[in-house]
């Protein structure tokens, strides 16, 4: 297998083991509360632990790439996923849990940036829109084939394999990633900028942590306000420091690279709506529709089918139309397709739920690899361990949004009718807030230059090809004309 499909699956299988893990919990909680004596009230806060170690870590990834080598910093961090993970399975109480779950966190900050910084350092340009795509997918099959998979364990074995379950898959991915990823590491690494990196964690763990538990709706809302508010204050005062400072942790002058931006901006509002779909579609399936845990993850495993029948098209898709002109519409193509859910009722026959979800999956699927691409489409060598950390907070912030909007309209929608308990007619106006919101990130990518990417795309060579077949044909037809006036001259 050649490099430009080894590397990306390497790290796309470090991206399933910690997106499949964040997720596959929920279905578990009461079993694991049980096991441990404790309420799933007072667990769900505890694996909330995860999100704030994910937060305040995140960061500093760019930096510690640079300094001791990306391929070391990945394999390092999943041995550290790896620990978590066996501190999880071996927990006997919450303390022992929050632990283990914060050591995870870390493990998990460094695993998402890093592999990604890997996969740009050592895949050509003009490779990168496959590699991404098979990067993508763990992003959208691990929360889908999570909760079906966590129902399956604590059935039919014990909750205890949904962390074991990470060992034999980590000591592969290192095993592998020891193999075959370069030793690459900067020359000149920058100085550590400490103070920026408090500021950044204590700002991101606010706003992330703040909008996370809205979206459980564990804590008044005052407590989550004081969270969010404490987090913007933090992060208002790194963008003044961020300002003076020559090495800053996340680097915001990256946004005046027009994809940048776009990606960063348009991909925060189009992964608002995504980040919210795992949130409620579960949640309609089980309490509106009465289906079981396992059978409504099943129906929704249909979304990752379509993820994964995108991989072997974007390239050519993006190729063919390019970055700017597929991604304003396949933003608004997969927000129809969100908001489809809306439609949703327990009469809606299963196999067209199912088909709407598979079309979806792909669209999604799609928009995600080329925004994932696109970010990096201007970014010098120099500059991806910071691109890299910029756009793993973006993303970590989007969903942990998504899911407190998609929580916020579903109880708003409640408020409003009168509702005490949760039903099926509650969650429509849920599904086409965010696919409104979803939607709007069209314009963003719009913003974009008419040729941004196509060095990454290939749309240049299709051009230039175009372009000279216009030109031989153009030659054709003058010396055809030519031609013919000859001849009726001749005649």
């Amino acid at each position: 297998m050649n490099k430009e499909r080894l590397i990306p699956l390497i790290v796309a299988t470090a991206l399933f083991m910690e997106n499949m893990d964040s997720t596959v919990i929920a279905t578990s909680l009461p079993a694991i509360a049980a096991d441990i004596g404790t309420s799933p009230l007072t667990l769900k806060l505890a694996i909330t632990s995860y999100l704030l170690s994910l937060a305040v870590f995140i960061p500093a990834s760019g930096w510690t790439a640079d300094r001791f080598g990306a391929r070391m910093v990945f394999s390092l961090a999943i041995g550290v996923f790896m620990v978590g993970s066996i501190g999880c399975a071996l927990s006997s109480s919450v303390t022992d849990f929050v632990i283990a779950r914060i050591l995870q966190g870390m493990g998990g900050a460094m695993m998402t940036p890093v592999g990604r910084l890997v996969l740009l350092r050592t895949i050509d340009k003009s490779a990168l829109v496959n590699a991404m795509a098979w990067v993508t997918v763990p992003a959208l099959v691990g929360p889908v084939i999570g909760p079906p998979l966590g129902g399956f364990i604590t059935t039919y074995f014990s909750w205890h394999w949904i962390f074991l379950i990470n060992i034999p898959i980590g000591l592969l991915g290192i095993f592998m990633a020891m193999r075959y990823i370069d030793p690459i590491r900067s020359d000149d690494p920058e100085r550590f900028d400490l103070y920026g990196l408090v500021l950044a964690g204590i700002g991101l763990a606010g706003i992330a942590f703040g909008l996370s538990v809205a979206g459980l709706n564990l804590l008044p809302w005052t407590v989550v306000a004081a969270l969010v508010a404490i987090g913007a204050i933090s992060m208002t005062l790194y963008v003044i420091h961020a300002r003076r400072t020559a090495s800053p942790v996340l680097d915001f002058a990256l946004l005046r690279l027009p994809t940048m931006r776009a990606s960063i901006i348009g991909g925060f509002m189009f992964r608002l709506g995504i980040g919210a779909l795992p949130f409620l579609l579960p949640l309609l399936m089980q309490v509106g529709f009465g289906l079981s845990p396992f059978q409504s993850g099943l129906v929704t495993f249909a979304s990752a089918v379509g993820a994964m029948g995108m991989k072997t098209l974007a390239a050519r898709i993006i190729r063919t139309f390019g970055f700017r002109n597929m991604m304003t519409i396949n933003a608004v193509v997969s927000s129809v397709f969100l908001a489809a859910c809306a439609l949703f009722t327990a009469t809606t026959p299963l196999l067209l739920i199912m088909i709407i979800l598979v079309v979806g999956g792909f669209f999604r699927s799609l928009q995600f690899t080329a925004i994932n691409t696109v970010a990096y489409a201007e970014v010098e060598p120099p500059q991806m361990s910071r691109a890299t950390t910029l756009v793993s907070v973006n993303q970590q912030l989007a969903v942990s949004a998504g899911v407190a909007i998609g929580a916020f309209c579903v109880e708003s929608t409640m408020l409003l009718r009168h509702v005490q308990e949760l039903d099926a007619t509650v969650f429509a106006p849920a599904f086409l807030v965010v696919a409104f919101i979803s939607a709007l990130s069209a314009y963003f990518f719009w913003q974009m230059p008419d040729d941004a990417g196509h060095e990454i795309s290939g749309r240049k060579a299709v051009e230039i090809s175009s372009r000279k077949g216009v030109a031989k044909a153009a030659a054709k037809a003058a010396s055809e004309g030519t031609e013919d006036a000859r001849d009726q001259r001749l005649g």
